[in-house]
């Protein structure tokens, strides 16, 4: 039976900073990757791979894991389970596709403040419509405030000469990723639900993802030509397992906290990260120190003013 018992917001919460950290560790090590072999897509393929063989490990070892698995191909076969529901892993191919292409260029900080934004305003949409595990979720003013304040951390972001220094559409796709991100996680809750086994969802997620990176890795090279040579560097190859890692726990924790209080959560942990990343390895494009400062303060804000109180008798 699925464990029906809540997380304490705190501690969700906490699970939901650790996502965000685990997230700009693996945006910077996927950027500088997708700089190396001078593909982002293909060093997209390269980190979902690297987490599909680390979940099919792990999977083989846990017999709860192995059963969950077992529930999961069950429902594919017998199209018990939505085929939306096995689409989640599309856009952590995005995301790490994302990662490649513009990370290693604008550095940790910009990227994160584009996903902020696309997480953030995604993530109050799924949660009014109920489209994540944790039902409808009312938008109470501090949710609002909470939203406005992370797209606050957007602006200031984009302001001094970081359009100048950096394309648009660099700027764009991190938006683009943060939309998909908020999706992912509430569709690999909605799946960890169905199959009573968050590790089998994100197994899924993998799956799906990989034959997509798969696929477009193709479709790049055919088009541009071969990459450079994989790098020997086994740091580079870490991301894969970061993202096994922090996929795993927003399918479990998004049912606790919903998909906006656990974009906001992420959002704190993914920009604290982010600055301490590019503070000591900076990169052309990246903000000033004042932005920095500016832009993590706004965003502990918002999780602060969004995180749930309880009322007092």
């Amino acid at each position: 039976m699925t464990d029906t018992r809540r997380l304490s917001a705190p501690l969700a919460l906490g699970g939901a900073v650790a996502i965000g950290v685990m997230t700009a560790i693996q945006a910077r090590i996927n950027g500088v990757l997708g700089v190396r072999v001078d593909n982002g897509i293909v060093a997209g393929f390269v980190s979902f791979s690297v987490g599909l063989v680390a979940l099919a490990a792990v999977i083989s070892l846990l017999p709860s894991a192995r059963r969950g698995a077992a529930r999961l191909w069950a429902g594919v076969r017998g199209r018990t389970i939505p085929f939306w529901m096995l689409l989640g892993g599309a856009c952590g191919a995005l995301t790490v596709s994302t990662q490649g292409l513009t990370a290693g260029v604008l550095g940790v900080s910009l990227f994160s403040v584009g996903v902020v934004a696309g997480q953030t305003l995604h993530g109050l949409v799924l949660d009014r419509i109920g489209f994540g595990p944790a039902g409808v979720v009312a938008v109470t003013p501090g949710r609002v405030l909470g939203g406005a304040l992370a797209l606050a951390a957007v602006a200031i972001s984009l302001s001094g000469d970081v359009l100048a220094s950096a394309p648009l559409w660099m700027l764009l796709l991190p938006f683009a990723a943060g939309v998909g991100i908020a999706w992912q996680a509430a569709t690999n809750g909605r799946l960890a639900q169905r199959v009573e086994s968050p590790i089998a969802a994100t197994l899924m997620s993998f799956i799906t993802g990989t034959v997509v990176l798969a696929l477009a890795a193709t479709a790049s090279i055919a088009l541009t030509g071969a990459p450079d040579p994989l790098p020997a560097e086994p740091w580079l190859y870490v991301g894969g397992f970061l993202g096994a890692a922090y996929i795993l726990l927003g399918a479990f924790i998004v049912a606790h906290t919903g998909v906006l209080l656990m974009g906001l959560g992420s959002v704190l942990g993914q920009l604290v990260t982010s600055v301490v990343i590019d503070l000591l390895w900076p990169t052309e494009a990246g903000p000033a120190l004042w932005q920095v400062v500016a832009m993590v303060l706004v965003a502990v804000a918002s999780v602060l003013v969004a995180v749930p109180r309880r009322r007092r008798r």
